[in-house]
């Protein structure tokens, strides 16, 4: 058995090398594969490297040459020449051992054996390229024979980047020069590559461009929300749908005509309605918008002259007009404020019995006050709000921003047109902060605002408020929400500057990062704990079970051992019964005193025992089977057979008598179990 496994170890081998020198393949691996695919016949292997239309040629050989190789194998100068002068490629292998099983099959493909079996034309092997640039995909296609630099020099025409700038990448053997062979990297067919170019920068309109070109194919999600009807739209448009066409289509969703819309939420790049989504400089992939209809005319009066009289002394250097009151004006007028026919409506409605409706209002009028470039103030209660900011999960949780206004002060305008409507502010205030609004002018708004501090953030927060005066309005309290109570962590007044509240909000951020970073610690350990229970529990309910299922097979089995057990009982007391009955119907025992033909019968059981009676010779052979069964042998379980010749006595007529039987006057008889 060694012997055969060692023979068939060496022709593998030789089968190995043969294949190798026939296809030119110097990867062991991939020639083994090969072979193992057509169960190493060597033939079948090479057709399937070599094609016959492509590789597998008849043979061409002149006479003088198949003579000569007819008589026997020439060397590989002479079979060089011999395929020369037949017109076909030289030979790529020479003659295998005759001893060899797969020389045959090798030699009908090397060109050193007769003339009627077949040659290989050695074909070189191709290896498929894909190289990445940049934006671009070049397909290079070269023999394995081939080095890198061949490569390089091609994708220098093609790219038009020089080969000392290039830097091949995406080798799986690693860093490879230029000069290194395709086939010593044993590569496959086909293969991936990337050139750097690290001296060379990409040009400014290339970035643009691609960047631009992915922005118009990205699709942009549009969450717009019609304040009159506290409806939310989401709708999908692709980056090269103009904001012309988004109002538009608001339009038909809302009836509102597109020179009646008022709109927050798109920034101030998107100045033109005919840019596209992907320049306008809105949030990718999602961004808030709200509309509205625009006041009608009727309550939108132009400016009379006084009133930009008023508006020119409010945007005067105040060194100019230090006493206002000598030409009629007092401090209110100066800010806007003054005249009647000049007066706003309010920021907010008086009584309003909807928190939702006043922030729509307030919304509404802030940005006819001072544009569209402002922070988007939650529309809902302040109990929304807060629920919104401090009592989510703890990597969403945010501070919250409460904007008091107050239009009796004088620095309401210019907070609101410089602090609150500063990109930078409206940007992080959006990112980090939940900004809800209310409108302290009314004392009856004042009040209710009061009342709801007290209810939702405690005495302190409405008492902080209280202790503000009209002057010192506009407020923007800060306030963060912690594991017992909300606290409020800053005011900050209207008299400030955009880097001092910039600066007051980022201090405020940072506080609030620290505590954010401990509640989620906590929130990861409680939910750590919450699962290794949730598992626990899992675990003892999947215990019990399997405890219960394992009971219920138990139980089962029992029952079924019960039931069997009866059934066996019950058998066996029918059998009993059946053996008794025969017992007792037997005819009595006859003496041997009484004249009559007396049969002696001696029967040995399976388990070597004898049972031995007298029978008369009349008796029928019933008699004789009821005799065995009362024995605990039943008629249908075994058979009764003579020793010798050997008869099967059960197979006779129960009728026939012992002498027809011929059991007369004695036998020797034994039982055997049926099969």
């Amino acid at each position: 058995m060694a012997s055969d496994s060692g023979d068939s170890s060496m022709d593998r081998e030789m089968i190995l090398a043969d294949f190798q020198a026939c296809t030119g393949i110097d990867n062991i691996a991939e020639a083994i594969t090969l072979l193992e695919l057509n169960n190493w016949d060597l033939v079948a292997a090479i057709n399937g490297v070599i094609p016959q239309e492509n590789g597998i040629l008849q043979s061409n050989f002149s006479s003088e040459a198949s003579q000569a190789n007819l008589y026997g194998p020439a060397s590989q100068s002479e079979a060089t020449e011999a395929a020369v002068a037949a017109g076909v490629a030289p030979p790529p292998c020479s003659s295998s051992s005759p001893s060899s099983p797969s020389s045959s099959a090798a030699s009908a493909f090397c060109p050193i054996i007769p003339s009627s079996r077949h040659i290989v034309e050695r074909q070189p092997r191709m290896l498929n390229f894909r190289v990445e640039y940049r934006q671009r995909s070049v397909e290079v296609v070269l023999e394995e024979a081939s080095t890198v630099g061949e490569i390089k020099q091609i994708l220098e025409t093609e790219l038009g980047v020089p080969v000392s700038k290039m830097q091949l990448k995406g080798w799986k053997s690693g860093d490879v020069s230029d000069s290194t062979v395709l086939r010593s990297l044993h590569l496959p067919k086909n293969n991936s590559l990337y050139v750097l170019t690290p001296d060379i920068a990409p040009t400014a309109s290339t970035s643009q461009n691609s960047a631009l070109q992915e922005s118009l194919n990205h699709n942009f999600l549009l969450v717009i929300s019609h304040r009159e009807a506290q409806r939310d739209y989401s709708l999908n448009f692709p980056g090269s749908r103009t904001i012309q066409e988004v109002k538009r289509n608001i339009s038909d969703l809302t009836n509102i005509p597109v020179r009646h819309q008022q709109w927050e939420g798109w920034p101030a790049s998107a100045s033109d309605d005919s840019m596209t989504l992907a320049v306008s400089g809105i949030s990718y992939p999602c961004h808030h918008l709200s509309v509205c209809q625009r006041s009608s005319p009727a309550n939108t009066q132009e400016p009379t002259e006084e009133c930009a009289d008023v508006h020119m002394i409010s945007d005067s250097e105040g060194d100019d007009f230090e006493d206002a009151s000598e030409f009629g004006v007092d401090d209110s007028e100066m800010f806007g404020m003054g005249s009647s026919s000049c007066r706003k409506s309010p920021m907010m409605p008086e009584n309003s019995e909807n928190e939702g409706d006043a922030l729509l209002h307030f919304t509404a009028e802030f940005s006819t006050r001072y544009g569209e470039v402002h922070p988007m103030f939650f529309i809902g209660s302040l109990e929304a709000a807060s629920l919104e900011a401090f009592y989510g999960k703890a990597r969403e949780r945010k501070l919250m921003a409460i904007y008091l206004h107050n239009d009796e002060s004088v620095l309401s305008n210019v907070f609101c047109s410089q602090m609150m409507c500063a990109d930078s502010i409206v940007s992080y205030l959006s990112q980090n902060f939940i900004t809800w609004a209310w409108d302290v002018t009314k004392e009856a708004n004042k009040a209710r605002l009061l009342t709801m501090c007290t209810r939702h953030f405690g005495s302190m927060a409405a008492q902080t408020i209280r202790t503000y005066k009209t002057d010192q309005f506009p407020l923007l309290l800060i306030l963060m929400g912690k594991r017992t109570s909300n606290e409020v962590l800053n005011v900050i007044q209207g008299n400030t500057t955009v880097d001092e509240l910039m600066m007051r909000l980022m201090g405020a951020v940072e506080i609030f990062t620290a505590q954010q970073q401990e509640d989620i610690k906590d929130e990861d350990e409680r939910e750590a704990r919450e699962m290794v229970k949730r598992e626990q529990d899992e675990a003892y309910r999947l215990s019990l079970e399997a405890d219960r299922k394992k009971r219920e097979v138990q139980e089962r089995e029992e029952a079924e051992q019960v039931r069997l057990e009866q059934m066996r009982k019950e058998q066996e007391e029918e059998k009993e019964a059946i053996r008794l009955s025969l017992e007792q119907a037997l005819p009595p025992e006859p003496v041997e005193e009484t004249g009559e033909q007396i049969s002696k019968l001696r029967i040995r059981t399976p388990s070597g025992e004898f049972l031995e009676r007298r029978f008369l010779g009349s008796c029928k052979l019933q008699v004789l089977f009821d005799f065995v069964a009362s024995k605990g042998y039943p008629f249908d379980e075994f058979k009764l057979l003579t020793t010798f010749p050997r008869r099967n006595i059960t197979q006779l007529d129960p009728g026939s008598t012992l002498l027809e039987a011929k059991l007369f006057p004695q036998e020797t008889l034994f039982l055997e179990a049926k099969e």
